[in-house]
């Protein structure tokens, strides 16, 4: 993706013109810019005529319909193309079982071409799952549940390169987060805590009291992995007042909770396999609580003390205003989740209502605060020019290269989400090459976008600044110019 030099420097000149990246209206905001608004917070960004929708039904209406996404139908064209890819309909245990590696033969090993067979299978499970990501993101108009999934991803991160094991389960596991993205904490935190890909990203399937009678081969002791990053990633937070004991603790109570890939041992669909015979059923004081030693119910009992936990509602509350609101979310407004998370025993969907409809959300001091991250940006960009005929698996060789692949976080904390974190003179070259790429129709083939439909796509929300230098660009930069935009890089 090559830019033209005289495009990049106008852009440049717009950002310098600017001084910083941030636009704060002096007065409320007027209604097309609240409805633009919360279409980029609640959504991926608008795309052709969209703005014009919610204006017609109000931002209310909208609002509660992206809360209840089961409410809006698929389109047929998306849920035919999803119904194909069997990395999101087959349970783990069938992926392992029709796309697991090969089974030795009369106590062969299997042979360099059926070794190659089984990489390509695999390769092709993963295309599967991220090409399903993005086309969701992009096309699906359930928008607030796919940007839930981005979050919740990220919260709950599994690295899809770990392993093949990895590899085979994401979809699936995606699929489980997209499930509960709206509903119960708890119900999220159990399915997350109980599925394969999870249970391998953080290595509890080896987790093994080492004086049990399962303790051989891979299953030598007691492995710490899951059971902190359970409290400080997913739960209370790093600061979230548990101790080194408690992390023992909940690595003991965890012992056992592990996988049967294949189905023979468990539910036969899910790949989860409580293993009795290596699991520590001594007594546990987990965060002041003694929980007896009587198996499985352990870990549930365990989930329940770390749902409910106050820190937990606080944790998750300014990860959410962080998101969807500022890089700096205002105390109030955590606190105002907080007490919702903890009023409705982690209801998702209350939780977010009580952000959208708070004061802060809506407060314009807090309007294109948000800097895009990479992901966010080129989806956006995609909806923005309505592209048809996209190449997903491209798409996330952009994503690659601007260092968010989908599934691509090696460490467990996820992405970040913040301004620091992405905005950086590499990470803005690669925009607006992007950018200038889109903006000739050289993504998908296309015809070169026409700015004046795009600027209306976009609310023709830009400062005078910005407009100023698109209107003295030749016509056909301007495309290009308001896809790099300042205002295009913030939601």
């Amino acid at each position: 993706m090559k830019l033209k030099t005289s495009v990049l420097l106008l852009i440049i000149g717009v950002i310098l013109g600017l001084g910083i990246l941030i636009f704060r209206p002096a007065t409320s905001l007027a209604e097309e810019t609240e409805v633009l608004h919360a279409i980029n917070r609640l959504s991926f960004g608008p795309k052709p005529g969209e703005i014009e929708q919610v204006k017609t039904m109000g931002i209310e209406a909208y609002i509660q319909a992206q809360l209840t996404p089961e409410s809006i139908p698929e389109p047929p064209q998306i849920t035919q193309k999803l119904n194909q890819w069997e990395a999101l309909q087959l349970t783990p245990v069938e992926l392992f079982n029709n796309y697991g590696p090969p089974k030795k033969q009369n106590g062969e090993k299997p042979s360099q071409e059926e070794l190659k067979a089984y990489r390509q299978k695999m390769n092709k499970i993963r295309v599967q799952a991220v090409d399903g990501h993005l086309l969701r993101a992009i096309a699906s108009p359930r928008q607030l549940q796919e940007v839930m999934v981005d979050f919740w991803f990220n919260h709950f991160n599994v690295f899809v390169l770990k392993a093949p094991q990895t590899q085979l389960w994401t979809g699936n596991y995606e699929e489980t987060i997209r499930k509960h993205s709206l509903g119960k904490f708890r119900d999220l935190l159990g399915a997350t805590a109980s599925h394969p890909a999870m249970l391998f990203y953080l290595d509890n399937w080896r987790n093994t009291a080492p004086d049990s009678p399962g303790a051989r081969g891979p299953f030598q002791g007691l492995n710490e992995n899951y059971a902190r990053e359970l409290m400080e990633l997913h739960t209370l937070g790093v600061d979230g007042g548990y101790t080194q004991e408690d992390v023992i603790a909940l690595a003991r109570i965890l012992t056992g909770w592990g996988i049967s890939a294949s189905g023979d041992k468990g539910d036969g669909k899910s790949g989860f396999f409580f293993d009795e015979k290596r699991h520590d059923f001594g007594d546990k004081v987990f965060l002041g609580t003694t929980i007896k030693g009587t198996g499985a119910a352990e870990v549930e009992q365990a989930l329940d003390i770390l749902a409910t936990h106050p820190n937990t509602a606080r944790f998750i509350s300014y990860k959410l205003a962080q998101y969807f609101v500022a890089d700096q979310p205002p105390a109030t407004l955590v606190d105002s989740l907080t007490k919702t998370f903890q009023d409705t025993d982690g209801d998702i969907r209350t939780v977010m209502e009580t952000l959208v409809t708070s004061q802060e959300f809506s407060d314009p001091q807090y309007y294109r605060q948000k800097f895009k991250t990479p992901y966010q940006y080129v989806i956006s960009l995609v909806r923005s020019a309505d592209l048809q005929d996209v190449n997903l698996s491209a798409i996330n060789g952009i994503l690659g290269q601007m260092g968010m692949p989908v599934y691509g976080c090696i460490t467990p904390d996820g992405y970040k989400n913040t301004q620091e974190a992405w905005l950086n003179p590499d990470g803005m070259l690669r925009r607006l090459s992007l950018a200038t790429t889109v903006a000739n129709g050289k993504l998908d083939k296309s015809e070169p976008l026409d700015p004046v439909q795009l600027s209306k796509t976009l609310g023709n929300n830009f400062s005078e600044k910005t407009k100023k230098v698109i209107e003295t660009t030749p016509p056909n930069l301007r495309a290009d110019l308001i896809l790099g935009s300042p205002e295009m890089m913030y939601r």
